[in-house]
């Protein structure tokens, strides 16, 4: 067996733990006087090891089995609205009961895996609610109508945010992540789901180049110092009238983000905050102005 340690800033420990959502054999150990800490992640081979090594620095050593660590169960199940049912649960007969037990919600399975989105942490828990509202809003889903809606997953991890979108009815799913990795999980688990024809690739949002006729709904879980790079193509990529969705900021610098995205013509009508993280609803800034208008006439 092997471990793969880094020593890094206390003050980073939301955004380790984010990265690593889910992995059954992380631990985070704060260090005397809490200003920093020191990352292991246990592996039963050394390449696993290597891998993160190669991602994120830090040292590899083997390890005896005393030392190993690993938790007997699975994070708990979370509940999205009156939709989604998620679980980091992958076995077909623990699947099925779970069905049976939660009647009316879509089961999503994400297993742990070493990268965004298992649907656990703040950022994406608060964008899966935010997404389930968007879908049922009146210009998404009007009485009576067959509408069907575009979505664009910009840093889409595990692929849960794009998974769910399939699910809510959105017929055309574009997702991307700078990370290969990222990009395999995504797409092992929409197959697992049901959702295969999610498109799915490597891409760097910063460089990607968005269709001309944009999306219905954009969804962009990215730190912060991303999105404020990222605010021209984000613009750019979403249709008139549509929506965005957008999380990954600390509230200490939700200030300039938002303020980077009104220089690009974006503004954001709901913000929610969840310990240190912000997520917010929103949308081009003269579509948010002329709702606003219709309330109030």
């Amino acid at each position: 067996m092997f471990v793969w340690s880094k020593l890094t800033s206390a003050q980073w420990a939301d955004a380790w733990e984010e990265r690593f959502a889910g992995h059954p054999n992380l631990v985070i150990e704060y260090l005397k006087g809490a200003k920093s800490l020191r990352l292991r992640v246990f592996c039963q081979i050394e390449k696993e090891a290597a891998e993160i090594q190669a991602r994120f620095g830090g040292s590899i050593r083997k390890t005896h089995a005393a030392e190993w660590n690993k938790p007997a169960t699975l994070p708990r199940p979370l509940k999205v609205r009156d939709a989604f049912l998620l679980t980091a649960e992958s076995r077909p007969r623990e699947l099925a009961a779970l069905r049976k037990s939660n009647p009316g919600r879509e089961i999503i399975s994400i297993p742990a895996e070493m990268a965004f989105g298992t649907g656990d942490h703040a950022t994406t828990s608060t964008c899966l609610r935010l997404l389930v509202d968007v879908s049922r809003s009146a210009d998404f889903s009007p009485p009576g109508s067959t509408k069907t809606w575009s979505v664009a997953d910009l840093g889409t991890g595990t692929g849960v945010l794009a998974i769910a979108a399939c699910k809510l009815g959105a017929s055309d799913v574009y997702a991307c992540d700078f990370d290969p990795f990222a990009v395999a999980a995504a797409k092992r688990n929409a197959g697992r789901n049901g959702t295969p024809d999610i498109r799915i690739e490597e891409q760097d949002v910063l460089k990607w180049k968005p269709r001309k006729n944009g999306y219905d709904l954009v969804l962009a879980n990215l730190f912060s110092t991303i999105l404020i790079q990222a605010w021209p193509v984000i613009a750019r990529s979403l249709a008139p009238g549509g929506h965005l969705i957008v999380s990954g900021i600390l509230h200490t610098q939700a200030w300039d983000v938002f303020t980077a995205a009104a220089g690009h013509g974006l503004g954001f009508s709901k913000v929610v905050r969840k310990g240190k993280w912000i997520t917010a609803r929103g949308g081009h800034m003269t579509d948010l102005i002329a709702a606003e208008a219709t309330i109030g006439a």
